[in-house]
Order: structure tokens, then sequence, then C-alpha cells
């Protein structure tokens, strides 16, 4: 058994029966839906024409949604239902970022995932789905398509169906007749801020309030006149108003003949802030900490023992930090030990937490056998750096299993995050110890080097896909951009500049320094820029 849904865009009307219906089954908040209609308009008056798609849960064979559930609130039926337990939900909002077509939201109510589960409690009672009973041309149709004598299976077999992003791999049980590309790809169709939109407030969770700024920073027209007033501002003139005009004016002509998408969910903004850079920064300064002690003990570059002490504590302290932070990023920080408690094993979430607690209990043995001067120094250091390396990068993996989020698949983010977790962990180590800073400071430029020609060769490798592109396109030319040069500038080339150079200890830390504030700022864009890619 595995149950899907075929909508016939020949039928469907735009009439949003289906919305309503779905909202009133689950008591759906206000501002939110399981289910919405997208109006995709061609052409220009006399000659245009308006179709309309529906867009839910595909409840995907290989749904990445369960896969990245750190609690296994997101599972899938038997039946090949994907559905959900918002009891067992932190609100990570890892499901979103996991699922392709934008089909989670965070409920306002419960702080809790929820998307369309099929209405499962109907169909475990012999019923169909609430939109399929509602919808008054029959453009939805629902059922079994492993039997071959239902009415869905016979449309999949006769019929011309097309499903959204098969490339992701997911195998959706969601398929449209007359799923045109303009309709079905996010990226294909302009969206239009002066028409059908709903004024609704966008964004979700604890993000909600700043997902309208985060709309306007990839505004291309607002971008522009923002522009055309800052030249004047150089300049010393007054604004020109014709100048702004103009630009709009011509914008709108380039639009005309496209696809224009008017009517649509509103965007749900950024969902993983400023708490997951910043947390992969703490991570990095707390494994690469270890790693870098390592270092220095293989090859017999001695520690003071007091510094070493000092860098157990700061270790754990920016383990907790690391902690801390992933909690707050939660929509239900209450229930943060269900990670621990009810863990999904496929989920790098859960994965990294158990990584993250032996790892901290490894720094804490350490700690105690330098107190205490056990003799164990050694080998509890060789312990520490395959569970160091592992906590350095098992974000990329986490980050992988995002499958919405094109950017985040790089095969080079495991490398990456392990010479950032090198260079704070060198950063950190010259502030605590200045006796071996020499040798630190060979780690450090190396680290920087090694980080700027993995920067490049991600730039200058083909991309793997539309939206890897212009994600890469947003990080160089965008809004953020700028944060972006200033950390490889001022994070990468400015430190190499100094460490080559300068022999001054001041100078160095300031190297240092300057170095792990280029960790955050190029991971924050990184971590940002896909976001604002639209899913749906």
């Amino acid at each position: 058994m595995n149950y899907g849904f075929v909508i016939d865009n020949r039928k469907c009307i735009g009439c949003h029966a289906c919305t309503v219906a779905c909202k009133s089954e689950h008591d759906v908040a206000i501002g939110v839906n399981r289910t919405h209609v997208k109006y995709i308009e061609k052409g220009v008056f006399p000659d245009a024409s308006r179709s309309f798609s529906v867009h839910r849960c595909n409840h995907c064979e290989d749904a990445p949604c369960t896969t990245i559930c750190p609690t296994s609130a997101l599972h899938t039926r038997m039946d090949g239902i994907v559905d959900f337990d918002n009891d067992r939900c932190i609100g990570c909002k890892s499901c979103m970022q996991a699922c392709p077509y934008d089909a989670l939201y965070i409920d306002p109510d419960t702080n809790t995932a929820a998307k369309c589960n099929y209405c499962a409690h109907r169909i475990d009672t012999g019923y169909e789905p609430a939109c399929v009973v509602i919808c008054p041309t029959e453009a939805i149709i629902s059922g079994d398509l492993d039997d071959a004598h239902s009415k869905i299976a016979s449309f999949v077999a006769m019929e011309h169906v097309v499903t959204r992003k098969p490339e992701k791999g997911t195998t959706p049980n969601l398929y449209y007749i007359e799923g045109d590309s303009d309709m079905l790809i996010p990226t294909q169709a302009d969206r239009r801020d002066d028409y059908l939109w709903s004024e609704q407030a966008a964004g979700v969770g604890h993000h909600a309030p700043a997902a309208a700024d985060a709309t306007q920073e990839t505004d291309q027209a607002k971008l522009l006149v923002q522009m055309a007033l800052e030249t004047h501002a150089k300049g010393g003139t007054q604004p020109d108003q014709r100048a702004i005009d103009n630009v709009l004016e011509e914008l709108k002509t380039q639009k005309e003949d496209t696809t224009r998408r008017v009517y649509d969910s509103p965007s749900k903004g950024v969902l993983w802030g400023w708490e997951v850079p910043a947390y992969i920064w703490t991570k990095s300064v707390a494994t690469g900490l270890m790693l870098v002690l390592a270092l220095l003990s293989w090859f017999g570059v001695g520690v003071n023992v007091a510094a070493e002490f000092n860098a157990f504590i700061t270790a754990l302290v920016f383990m907790g930090l690391t902690g801390g932070l992933l909690v707050k990023d939660l929509d239900r920080p209450d229930r943060f030990l269900y990670v621990l408690l009810r863990p999904n094993w496929s989920s790098w979430l859960v994965r990294g937490g158990y990584i993250i607690t032996i790892l901290g209990g490894v720094i804490s043995a350490l700690l105690a056998d330098n107190y205490f001067q056990l003799g164990f120094r050694q080998v509890l250091i060789n312990i520490t750096v395959p569970v160091a390396v592992l906590g350095a990068i098992y974000t990329a993996f986490l980050l992988a299993q995002a499958k919405g989020r094109d950017l985040w698949g790089s095969h080079l983010a495991p490398i990456h995050m392990l010479v950032h977790a090198i260079i704070a962990g060198s950063a950190a180590w010259m502030v605590l110890d200045t006796s071996g800073i020499a040798f630190i400071s060979t780690i450090l430029k190396g680290a920087v080097v090694l980080n700027l020609a993995l920067i490049a060769f991600e730039f200058m490798t083909p991309h793997a896909t539309s939206d890897t592109k212009r994600a890469h396109t947003l990080m160089i030319s965008g809004y953020y951009s700028r944060y972006f040069y200033l950390g490889i500038i001022l994070g990468n080339l400015v430190p190499l500049l100094m460490l080559y150079t300068l022999d001054s200890h001041l100078m160095l830390l300031v190297a240092a320094g300057l170095a792990a504030l280029g960790i955050y700022l190029t991971e924050f864009v990184r971590i940002r820029v896909p976001q604002m890619i639209p899913l749906s």
C-alpha cells in the first residue's frame, strides 16, 4: 500500500476550497497552511493566461524530513503516508530545511512543525482526505498507487504526469497533470509584490519578526533604488526621483513578457538565524583547541601545564556555549533532551548531540588528569582526536541532509569545517599560551591558506545545480556579499599578511583574532544565503 495524490491542473479553478477544508479539518492556525494554491500568470493583456496548482506535502518514498528529524516526530507509515507527532517535535526546523517542496511550517500555537498528513485519521476510518471530498471539480485524486485497479493508479499510468524536483531523489508521491516547469520550479517565475499577495506575516518560529526584513534583502528593485540613492548621496546631490522611476520602469519592462508568480504561500523567511553560524564557530573553537593540543603533543612542542588546564576549561566553556546556542534555536527548547532520550539515529543532529556529549566527557577527563596528574594525558589526547574531528565536521553531514538547500550539500564542507576548527583552535591557543606561538603561527598560516584555496576551488568548479549557482551568485554579488568579502579580506587575507610579515606578539594575536572572526562571517553568509532561494 502506498498512498499518493494526483493534481489535475486541467480542472483546478483556484477556488482555495482545498485550503479552507484542510484548515477546518485540522484546526490550522491563521497565517499558515498545510495546502495552498499557487497562481501563475503568463503574457500581457489581452493575451494573458492564469493557471493554478495545489502545493502540499509530497509524501515521498524517501522522505528527507523523516531522515533528518532528530526525534522521529516525522515518520513514514506502512501505507506510505508521512505523518507527524507534534508531542515529539522540538521545533529545530531541520525538516523544513530538508524538504525540497516547502511543505512544512511551524505552528504558531504549538511551536512545533506541521504539514499535510493525508488526513490519516480519515484514511484509518475509510474516508478520503478532506481536500479530495471538497474539491468542486475533482481536480484532486487520492488513493493507493500500488493498487493497479485504483483511480489514481489509472491516472498515473494513462496520463502524462510529472513530479516536482525529481532530481532530489525523494521519489514524491504527488503527481501533476499538465504541471509545467513555470509552475513547479520556484525560481522560474518572477515573484510580483504588487498584485494578489496576502498581507499575512512572513516567517516562522522565533525568527518570524525578522522575516520581512530578510525578504527585502533579496528584492532586486529595492536594492537598485537603494543604490541610486546612495550614488546621489555620495555626489552631494539631492535624490533624483526621475532616476529612481527610470530604474523601476526598466525593471517592469524587463519582466512584462516573463512568467509571473502572483499568488503563493508567504515566504517563511530565515529558518536558521545567527545562532547556527555562531554555534558552528563556538564548536570550532572547542574542537580546534583539542586538535591543536594533539599537534603540539605529537610534534614535541612543550605546553605549559597551567595553559593546558586553561585550554580544557576554555574548551568546556565553548562546548557549553555550543549546546546553549543549539537549544536557543529551538522553538520548543523545553524538549531539547528529546534529542538524547528519543533519538532518531539516522539524523546527524542526534549523532552530533552524542558526539558533543562524548567530547565533553573526554575533555573533562583530561581536565581531571591535568589537575590530579594521573598520568593518562597522552592516551586521553589520542582518544580525543577522532572525537574532536567528528565534532568539527558532523554539522557538514547535517547540512547535507537538508536536501532543500543545494549549497549545503558540498563534498568539501567536512574538510572546510575541519580547517575552520584548526584556525579557531590555533587562535585560541595563541591567547592561552605564548610558549609555542611560533609553531602555532605556522599551523595558522597553513590553515588560512588552505581555507582560501577551498573557497576558491568551490567557486571555480562547475555548479552542480541551478540553486547552487544562484546561491554562489548571491554570496558574491547579493545583499550579504559585503559580509562575505569582509570575511575573506579581513578574516583571511589581512591575517595571512600579518602572520608572514610581523613578529610582534600583539600583532600575531590580532591576526589570530581576525582569522577567527573570518570563520563566523563566511559561515554566516553560507548559512543565510541558501535560505533566501524559494522552495515553492
